[in-house]
């Protein structure tokens, strides 16, 4: 099980074929690399359900290739489009592809080559390829580099959210415990047989699309990620994309996704998101790789009212992202003025 979904094999990957399986979108969340949270967030696994679903037929309809098999019915239990639904789904269906275990080695690090041994080449790619539009105030991206170096005409980074004059695309690590952003050459060994151009290329057409559509709709792409599942010789998008939790949409000047929460967690229990940051500190030169045992602070539970009024982000930005209505939701400019004011 994933932190926020669960996954379900219906029949296993081998060597040279696909499998198949499904998720199964909960009501679950996580922020900073936690893993699931106390609570739970009322309709936001159906939200994702749906969302993702209308960004992979719409990948496919552009000839992007997908894992992506459909959805299941919440009312047949068929497998089918999003359109032949009449209720937001929870169930997705994929092909799988295999993902070896990646070794860790207090003195060597992680075991890349043992992963690609086992792998052969039917795939996960252990890499997440992120396409930045923008990059807001405390953005790590300006920690790795100066405006010029993405193409803008200013000495230093300014006090606000810059749009960038072309998209960015950058790797970093998928199954370490705790994400690092990789050089170019990183990023090409980690790959393993897949090439890095294709995926940086292939990044820059989803997002493309999802930008496109999201100005269509009132939304503003700041940025995103894909991961790709590798078989043969063809790269193929993987996981989920184009969903509030994957991707930073804003309406307006508010924020629409689940960096909402993030941002509640640094301003009610900065506490907690410090002792996250010194653990994973800690752990770069400790003996193991998982970082949570040594937090000092464990994450508090949201408040109702900051509940509720995430829940509605998830369902009417889904309304309005999808140009239908999937939920009984206000709409996307209330639900997100309503978070300002918590």
């Amino acid at each position: 099980m994933t932190s926020v979904k669960e996954f379900r094999v219906d029949h296993k990957p081998t060597a040279n074929a696909l499998g198949a399986g499904r998720f199964v979108f909960t009501d679950a969340y996580s922020v900073f690399d936690w893993g699931q949270m106390p609570d739970a967030i009322p309709q936001k696994g159906q939200s994702l359900c749906t969302m993702g679903a209308f960004n992979f037929e719409l990948l496919e309809a552009h000839g992007v290739p997908t894992h992506y098999r459909g959805v299941v019915d919440p009312e047949s239990d068929e497998i089918g489009n999003l359109s032949d639904c009449q209720n937001p789904p929870t169930e997705m269906t994929i092909a799988l592809t295999q993902v070896p275990d990646l070794p860790y080695d207090s003195n060597g690090g992680y075991d890349y080559e043992t992963y690609h041994e086992a792998a052969g080449e039917n795939f996960l790619i252990p890499l997440e390829v992120v396409f930045r539009n923008t990059v807001p105030v405390g953005s790590s991206l300006r920690t790795r580099g100066e405006p010029a170096d993405y193409g803008l005409e200013s000495d230093s980074w300014p006090d606000e959210a810059v749009e960038l004059p072309e998209p960015v695309v950058e790797f970093s690590s998928k199954y370490e415990e705790q994400d690092r952003y990789l050089t170019r050459q990183e990023a090409d060994e980690i790959a393993g047989e897949a090439s890095i151009e294709a995926l940086e290329s292939l990044a820059l057409s989803v997002n493309e699309l999802i930008t496109e559509h999201a100005d269509s709709v009132g939304f503003r792409h700041e940025d995103g990620k894909i991961e790709c599942l590798y078989h043969g010789g063809m790269l193929q998008v993987a996981d989920v994309v184009g969903t509030f939790d994957e991707n930073r949409f804003a309406v307006g000047d508010r924020q629409l996704s689940k960096e909402v929460i993030r941002q509640y967690y640094k301003r009610e229990q900065p506490e907690w998101v410090a002792s996250v940051s010194d653990a994973k500190r800690a752990v770069e030169t400790a003996e193991v790789a998982d970082w949570r045992p040594l937090c000092e602070h464990e994450p508090i539970q949201l408040p109702d009212e900051v509940i509720e009024a995430v829940s509605a982000m998830y369902t009417a930005g889904a309304n309005a992202y999808t140009d239908d209505e999937w939920f009984e939701a206000p709409a996307v400019v209330d639900a997100v003025e309503r978070l300002t004011e918590l």
